[in-house]
């Protein structure tokens, strides 16, 4: 019997996901599952290459973004840390539901800032605005 989550990394490796399946959920998925199979440092680049391989195979070479793969992937491991290690993806959300949402985003990157070649390009750090 095929384990859900290795088959879904298996298949967004692959680039056999429907691209359906990789909306937001999917990209934390995704993160979620890279984390769990390798440190910070490698889940960002196997995140960043199967995102890579999965956006061209669907003929939008140039979806992927670095700020916001990298932001997303800190925030998962940061929450990961205090975690079981057998927690699963769905009780992780569930845990932790505000990363569903884009708030993260909007309090710590003025308007704009993530639509610029730089951001998309290499990780540009956060400056806090204050509460949102």
């Amino acid at each position: 019997m095929t384990d859900p989550d290795s088959d879904f990394l298996a298949r967004f490796e692959a680039g056999t996901l429907p691209a359906a399946d990789f909306d937001h959920r999917g990209h934390l998925r995704a993160g979620f599952l890279f984390l769990r199979r390798h440190d910070f440092p490698g889940a960002c680049v196997a995140m960043k290459r199967a995102i890579q391989r999965f956006a061209a195979l669907l003929g939008k070479a140039n979806l992927y973004h670095e700020t916001v793969t990298v932001a997303y992937l800190a925030l998962l491991a940061e929450r990961l840390a205090e975690e079981p290690a057998g927690l699963s993806f769905d009780d992780f959300l569930g845990r932790y539901p505000e990363l569903t949402s884009g708030e993260y985003f909007r309090r710590y990157y003025p308007a704009g800032e993530l639509d610029t070649p730089e951001a998309r390009a290499t990780f540009v750090l956060p400056r806090p605005r204050g509460p949102a």
